[in-house]
Parts: C-alpha cells; sequence; structure tokens
C-alpha cells in the first residue's frame, strides 16, 4: 500500500487511491459515490435505469457506490416510488448488486425513515416525527410517534440489513441525519417530548442508538456498517456540533459502527444548508403542482437560502469530530479534486464521498487517477437537485434512460413531481 510518511509517533497518511477497509469490507481505493437519491426505482422495486445508474460510477473507478435510499418501511419514504425492503424488491437488488461487482466496485445500500420528511399523502400514513409539527413545504402535519411506532421502526432497520446482506450490498449506512427520523429525534427544535425519548441528549439520542444496535446485531461482521450523522441542522436552537460530538462518541463506544460519516442540514428546516452554491429556486418551482408551486415563487426564497460553495466545505467542523472518536471516517462535502482528497486523507479522514461532482462526470475518480490536476467540471448550480425525482442527473449533460423500465421487464414510468423537495440528496 502507497502511503506517506506522517509526523514522528504518528501514523502514514494514506495515499486515496490506495486500497482502505471499513470493518470487514476491503476496498479498492477510498472513494465512495456518496448517497442521493436517484429517482430512478418503480413502485418500490429495482429499474434497470437504476442499475446503469449505479454502474456507471463503479467503471467510472470509485471504490464503493451507495444506493439511496431505500426505506425501512413504507410510511418511511419520501416520495412513493422509492425503494422499500419486501420480498418483491429482493430479485432487483440482487441484479444491481451483481452488476456493480462486475464493473470492479463496492455497494452500499443507505437505509432509513423520513419520519417528519416522509410523504405522508402518497404513503396513506403520517408522517411520524417526535412531536406533532407541520410541514410547510409538504402542506402537511407529522404525528408524534408513539413507542410501539418507534419499537416497529427500529426492528425494521435491523430486518433491512439482514435483507441488505441476503441481496449481496457490501455495506449498510444508516441515516441518522437531514432531520429524518433518528435525527428529528436529536434535534432539540424538533424533539419536544418529555418520555423517555426526549429533554436530554441521552434520551434524544435513544432512537440513534437503538437503530444501530439493531442492525449491527442483524448482520453482525458479515458486512460493514456505516453511519451518517448530521453535525448541524443549519437553524438556530437546532441539533449542533456540541451535541453531534458526544453521539458520535457514544456510537464509537457502542461497538455499532465500522465508519461514521458526517452531513449537515435539515430537508425539513434548511434545505439547501448542505449543499452550498446557487439555489434552483425556478426549477424546484417548475416540479411542483399547484398550489405548492405558486408558494414556492412566493416564500421560497426564505426557505432555500443560499450559501456561498469552497472545496471542503464540512471540514471545519468534520475535524472537531475526528479529533473525538477513532473510528474511520469519510469526510463529505465538496470533494471535487485531488488536492481535497489529499488534504482529508491528512486531516485523518480514511475516506472520501463525493456526489455532484460524480453526477457531472461519473468517470471522475479515473480521470483524477490518472490526471492529479484534473478539475471537476460541476459548477456548484445544484439544478440536478430538481431532477431527483425524474431521474436525478446533471443538466448541462445529456443522458438517454429506459424512462424507468423495471428491472427485467420493458414497463415504464415517469415519476409525477414530489410535493416537497426532499428525498436523501448529498
Amino acid at each position: 500500500m502507497s502511503t506517506t510518511r506522517g509526523p514522528v509517533g504518528q501514523p502514514a497518511v494514506p495515499e486515496v487511491f490506495t486500497p482502505g477497509r471499513i470493518g470487514p469490507l476491503r476496498l479498492r481505493n477510498r472513494t465512495i459515490k456518496a448517497a442521493t437519491y436517484e429517482g430512478l426505482s418503480h413502485r418500490g422495486q429495482v429499474t434497470q435505469d437504476l442499475v446503469d445508474f449505479h454502474v456507471a460510477y463503479a467503471r467510472g473507478g470509485v471504490g464503493m457506490t451507495t444506493v439511496a435510499y431505500c426505506a425501512v418501511a413504507k410510511d418511511g419514504r419520501t416520495d412513493r416510488h422509492q425503494v422499500v425492503w419486501t420480498d418483491e424488491a429482493m430479485p432487483g437488488l440482487r441484479a444491481l448488486t451483481e452488476a456493480v461487482h462486475d464493473a470492479g466496485a463496492a455497494v452500499s445500500a443507505q437505509i432509513g425513515h423520513g419520519g417528519p420528511v416522509a410523504e405522508s399523502r402518497s404513503n396513506r400514513s403520517p408522517a411520524l416525527g417526535p412531536s406533532r409539527r407541520a410541514n410547510i413545504l409538504a402542506m402537511s402535519t407529522s404525528r408524534a410517534a408513539k413507542v410501539a411506532d418507534l419499537e416497529r421502526i427500529v426492528a425494521a432497520h435491523g430486518r433491512a440489513a439482514a435483507m441488505a446482506v441476503d441481496a449481496g450490498f457490501d455495506a449498510v449506512e444508516v441515516h441518522l441525519g437531514h432531520n429524518y427520523l433518528a435525527s428529528a429525534f436529536l434535534s432539540p427544535k424538533l424533539n419536544r417530548r418529555t418520555d423517555d425519548y426526549g429533554g436530554s441528549l441521552g434520551n434524544r439520542a435513544r432512537l440513534a442508538r437503538d437503530v444501530m444496535r439493531a442492525v449491527r446485531d442483524a448482520v453482525g461482521d458479515r458486512i460493514a456498517v456505516i453511519a451518517k450523522l448530521g453535525m448541524d441542522d443549519g437553524v438556530p436552537g437546532g441539533f449542533w456540533l456540541d451535541e453531534a460530538i458526544p453521539v458520535a462518541q457514544w456510537l464509537e463506544a457502542d461497538g455499532t459502527l465500522d465508519a461514521l460519516e458526517l452531513t449537515a442540514g435539515s430537508s425539513l428546516l434548511n434545505p439547501m444548508y448542505l449543499f452550498k452554491g446557487d439555489v434552483p429556486l425556478a426549477e424546484f418551482a417548475g416540479i411542483m403542482p399547484q398550489p405548492i408551486r405558486a408558494g414556492v415563487h412566493l416564500v421560497g426564497h426564505r426557505l432555500l437560502k443560499s450559501y456561498p460553495y469552497r472545496d471542503a466545505f464540512l471540514l471545519e467542523d468534520a475535524r472537531q469530530v475526528r479529533a473525538a472518536v477513532d473510528l474511520p471516517m469519510v469526510l463529505l462535502g465538496g470533494v471535487t479534486d485531488r488536492a481535497v482528497m489529499d488534504t482529508a486523507m491528512a486531516e485523518g479522514f480514511e475516506f472520501v464521498a463525493m456526489a455532484r461532482a460524480l453526477l457531472r462526470e461519473p468517470d471522475l475518480v479515473d480521470r483524477l487517477q490518472r490526471d492529479a490536476g484534473a478539475r471537476s467540471l460541476c459548477v456548484h448550480c445544484n439544478k440536478c437537485m430538481p431532477t431527483n425525482y425524474t431521474g436525478v442527473r446533471c443538466v448541462l449533460v445529456e443522458r438517454r434512460t429506459s424512462r424507468g423500465a423495471l428491472w427485467g421487464t420493458t414497463e415504464g414510468y415517469a415519476a409525477p413531481p414530489p410535493p416537497v423537495a426532499s428525498g436523501e440528496w448529498d
């Protein structure tokens, strides 16, 4: 393995294109295609387009690609077409993992429950949260989850993880960010409970820790277990770094993780906080049905705030968590070139995750291996974001798909526009 010599007494710094290990999983290099909800599943099942989407990144050189977002229960979907862990979905999921493996990469399944971000109308079930709360963009209200709901959802995470093993996945990434259910419980702004799941940070972290325990118990050491943990909701009074650090330490002490990936922002309260760059307000409005479209035009600038883009924009906060835990960690956010990758390795991150840059160029990793000075063509316009319910893509690149043909069939569909700009997006 090629490494760079570190300071005396410190471990050597790995090079990003050398193999790395997450628990039982060995990756051919340290690059990961981050979770971006693809909008390419249909009726909860895999399509050929979804398979092709991930194979493209495997062929383009990533060490691992992440399938997002796979709901552990139907009431946890943020879009009615999202993959749900059912027996009917298994043949397509197995075809997907086999295809990615044949292309030389590993593949992870992101699992979770949307909680208050879930799409209650198409799910035909109320969205669940720690407390009752109105969702202005979705024009709906989530109800406070009962303890029985939480026990059901914890068990569902375990079942989903076990099914991921059977489907041939190399890892699961458990969603603990973006104010999906576990993240909403962590947030003091959203969690107003007075029972054992509310109040103190220890209580608010109970659901996340229970979920991770269920996942680890279900998979043992057969596949890698990664958690995606939010550091900052991006709103006053929300979950922040001062609480994220002890939660990360508790998860490490629990022994339920093989690696930790850090994120930021809230799909419910501040959707653009993670992304940095332009806000494609007109494009978001264009995919919405009325009257939500009119509302986006009217007040969207208040909800979809703009943050200047810079490379490695999560590093400043992430390095504080890095200093507090010994787990292997994945740096996400503004990873677009070799210089940022090398910085991540030097700062003690064992892996880097990329999203928008790879949407623009699925072969970017291979290009960076060939030419260390290569630069991403992504311009951070974020116009890819509104496409994630009709087939996520860079709008600057023309690509042809089979319009959602189910894996193994010729059936096609065109997904309807979403009621909210949610879904897993890094």
